[in-house]
């Protein structure tokens, strides 16, 4: 049975994906941006985007934007919002559906990366981004602190394997405030689903300091988190 048009009368507009992509780095938060090579904005920094296709969902463009970047499947990744100003974009009328994610700076194709003219940014020290982009990563940041102290989302930026250390220096960096190490290791003591393993990272000390993994089937079955 034919399509019908029902909304032929409306006008048409493109519907756009800009992913907001997050890693860790060095004891710092760090954001994938992209020096573009094309036009509009030829030469400025912005955010990894594109469009989505007859023939996917807006989350599935999501997951391929990320994909032809970084190479990288099954991350995790949420919806921030739609940006809609009628001048956002000089290139056309482009509604612009935004996504963060959290990756493991280890794991993602570094060439691919390279070939697309991509480079980690100290979250920190961000150049100015095209466009209506500064508030995209600005309203991501603030609600991956809201999930990040309920959710052991930030889990997804650390290797498999890692130290009490690194894994309050993300939640510093996360949160951008310090915390009390004595409270913070009481904090984590607590809970079950962070397991003590029997490796030792010496890349600091000789000494070394203890290898912890997150167990999510641990974490799956008690469901408590609060950092």
């Amino acid at each position: 049975m034919p399509k019908r048009n029902f909304y032929r009368e409306h006008p048409k507009f493109y519907v756009g994906i800009d992913c907001i992509i997050f890693g860790f780095q060095k004891g710092r938060l760090s954001l994938l941006l992209l020096k573009r090579n094309f036009e509009p904005s030829k030469g400025m920094w912005s955010l990894m985007g594109g469009f989505v296709q007859k023939d996917e969902s807006a989350d599935d463009a999501a997951k391929r934007v990320l994909r032809e970047l970084t190479g990288l499947d099954n991350v995790y990744m949420e919806q921030v919002g739609a940006f809609g100003e009628i001048e956002r974009d000089p290139g056309e009328r482009v509604i612009s559906v935004a996504y963060y994610a959290l990756i493991n700076i280890d794991d993602y194709d570094k060439e691919l990366v390279r070939s697309h003219n991509a480079f980690w940014t100290d979250i920190n020290e961000l150049p100015e981004l095209i466009f209506d982009h500064q508030e995209m990563v600005d309203k991501a940041r603030n609600m991956m602190k809201q999930k990040a102290s309920v959710n052991p989302i930030g889990f997804n930026l650390l290797p498999e394997l890692f130290t009490l250390t690194q894994l309050q220096t993300l939640y510093e960096a996360i949160y951008g405030e310090t915390m009390d190490k004595r409270n913070f290791r009481k904090r984590v003591a607590t809970m079950e689903f962070i397991e003590n393993t029997d490796f030792i990272d010496k890349t600091g000390s000789k000494r070394g300091a203890r290898l912890y993994r997150m167990n999510s089937d641990i974490y799956r079955k008690t469901g408590k988190f609060k950092l």
